[in-house]
């Protein structure tokens, strides 16, 4: 999922929390739940909402289910995100559906909020501890994994023979004439990174030791934005943003676009990018590579945030037991295998990521491969602040208005106090 859609969805959740606490008085628990749902559903109808990309799948699989189950499957197309804001107050409304997906990100603080089930995963086996991070939170789990997503290296195989393999050599393509950019002097696009951007930037961070939270993401109390390893990446990045990249780097608005373009025209050896930017390559006709993300300079590995979504069932739901069959149906090897066929999106199931990576497609095995370096995106709801407060973390030092350090203390001092203030209990 893309950050700004988190963080769009981080604000939506806590306007809808608000008005569902002032007209219910504040129970979220499965008395309301139940209460609150009660005559909403036709008996053995189960309604499960995916995105419109997802409808074709559901249909082709749901056959089996629902002769087994003696149910009738009802599907509602609606964009993900905009279900899950709707979730606090369909619920208890008896409108919501019985099984959606999720974030892995947005998993924890709806269940914490008692929105969604706490389920158990019928296919444990087949996820290893990344994956069952994603779903947990205050040991219990609330999803079923689903899809894993992290970011990768795009690279021009017009323009080089094979991507990079470490930022030296990276390093090496900003050095080469022909990628220097006209119109301003000295500046060259041979590799380009979003890195004012927040969830691209992290894995640098992350590479050179800084962490969001302590406690592998669980401990809000410990930012780690600003110590000596994230202050040393920044200055990193600086540098490039600084003595390499044109200004239109700067623009945390248009330097997606900026980006694209440059390598649309065949000006951009490589740049980080994620999976959801392949399509327009495609469309697009370049010939281009997918690969790892290139070892840093430190000779760690670049730890982007892996993401990805899971199936959820709502806590309003009357049908919890047919939905708990339903997420370990869905999440098998076989239909995890042919989820991957019908969205060529990356399955989390073990099996179905050996499935998908013999398909020899090299986006899909290289975030397969760039997955394994990936830290789970914390799931606790104060990861809502810390898209605000690290707005700002590359942006400050790279425009010249704070040095490194200033620019990390004062995101991480945004971050806690934003925290303090909205969480910490009287």
């Amino acid at each position: 999922m893309r950050k700004n859609n988190w963080k769009k969805y981080a604000v939506g959740l806590v306007s809808a929390s608000a008005l569902l606490l002032a007209a219910c008085g504040g129970g979220s628990g499965s008395d309301t739940a139940t209460s609150g749902s009660e005559g909403s559903k036709k008996d053995g109808e189960l309604n499960i909402a995916v995105d419109a990309g997802y409808v074709d799948y559901v249909n082709e699989i749901k056959g089996d289910f629902e002769k087994e189950h003696d149910v009738k499957i009802k599907i509602t197309e609606r964009d993900m995100f905009e279900q899950l804001e709707a979730l606090p107050l369909d619920g208890p409304a008896g409108s919501a559906p019985d099984i959606m997906m999720s974030a892995y990100d947005r998993i924890g603080p709806l269940g914490q909020q008692g929105h969604i089930a706490e389920v158990t995963l019928g296919n444990e086996d087949q996820y290893d501890d990344t994956d069952k991070a994603q779903v947990t939170i205050d040991g219990k789990i609330y999803g079923e994994p689903a899809v894993i997503e992290t970011l990768v290296l795009y690279y021009n195989k017009d323009l080089i023979e094979k991507a990079p393999e470490t930022f030296k050599e990276v390093e090496a393509l900003a050095k080469d004439e022909k990628y220097n950019f006209e119109g301003e002097a000295g500046k060259n696009t041979g590799f380009l990174a979003k890195w004012t951007d927040f969830y691209f930037s992290y894995g640098l961070v992350a590479g050179y030791g800084g962490y969001v939270f302590g406690e592998d993401g669980t401990d809000p109390s410990d930012v780690g934005l600003n110590n000596k390893g994230a202050v040393e990446a920044i200055t990193y990045a600086t540098d490039w943003f600084q003595n390499v990249w044109p200004q239109g780097m700067l623009d945390i608005t248009s330097s997606d676009a900026f980006i694209t373009d440059q390598f649309l025209a065949g000006k951009v050896a490589a740049f980080i990018g994620g999976p959801w930017q392949a399509q327009a390559l495609q469309e697009a006709e370049v010939n281009y590579g997918v690969a790892t993300i290139p070892t840093l300079n430190n000779g760690e590995e670049y730890q982007a945030f892996g993401g990805g979504k899971g199936w959820v069932v709502s806590n309003y739901s009357k049908n919890k037991e047919v939905s708990q069959a339903w997420l370990d149906y869905v999440t098998t090897t076989e239909n995890q295998n042919k989820f991957y066929d019908a969205t060529n999106e990356i399955p989390a199931n073990q099996e179905s990521r050996k499935y998908a990576t013999e398909k020899d497609d090299e986006l899909t095995t290289a975030v397969i491969e760039q997955y394994k370096e990936a830290q789970p995106m914390p799931n606790i709801p104060e990861m809502a602040e810390v898209w605000a407060g690290a707005e700002n973390l590359m942006f400050d030092a790279a425009s010249g208005n704070k040095t490194p350090k200033e620019s990390a203390d004062e995101s991480v001092k945004m971050i806690s106090e934003s925290i303090e203030q909205k969480y910490t209990k009287e």
